[in-house]
């Protein structure tokens, strides 16, 4: 049986990192976009991750170009854009793609685990799986949601 923690993904500077490395904490997975209209949301995940980071809680920012184009940058553009406007700073990995014959087997198997409004297509840039510290999806939310309204639920799995 595949766990989250049986993943590898390039982070966003071309090293494979192994999931296992965040096993034990609060995890919030999200596909993200520079250039979305949903974009603005990288400040409530950036105060969500200043609020419960101490507390073992990560978010891991996968960037994802396959929704309209909405992240065409580099590694590094993405980096700057996210550094600058939002100052982020929490985990960043390579750019995937999550739906589709292509898409990062992370989120293949996240879509399997939690399905949504499309059943296992992610729907738009900065779908959210809220992920407990055994390794199990609880929740999936859509991109919509403000980061902010997760709290509660974060604050349960603390």
């Amino acid at each position: 049986m595949t766990s989250l923690y049986d993943f590898s993904v390039l982070d966003q500077d071309n090293q494979m990192t192994s999931l296992d490395t965040y096993r034990g904490k609060v995890l919030l997975i999200v596909n993200t976009a520079t250039g979305c209209g949903l974009t603005p949301q990288y400040q409530g995940l950036q105060e969500l991750y200043d609020r419960y980071h101490d507390q073992g809680f990560e978010i891991l920012d996968f960037p994802c170009n396959q929704f309209m184009g909405q992240a065409p940058g580099s590694a590094e553009e993405i980096n700057a854009f996210c550094s600058l406007h939002y100052q982020t700073t929490f985990p960043r990995f390579a750019k995937i793609k999550v739906n589709g014959k292509e898409a990062e087997p992370l989120y293949v198997w996240l879509k399997e685990q939690k399905s949504g409004p499309l059943g296992k297509r992610i729907e738009w840039n900065f779908a959210k799986f809220l992920i407990d510290r055994d390794g199990q999806v609880l929740e999936r939310f859509s991109p919509k949601i403000a980061p902010q309204t997760l709290q509660g639920s974060i604050e349960n799995l603390l």
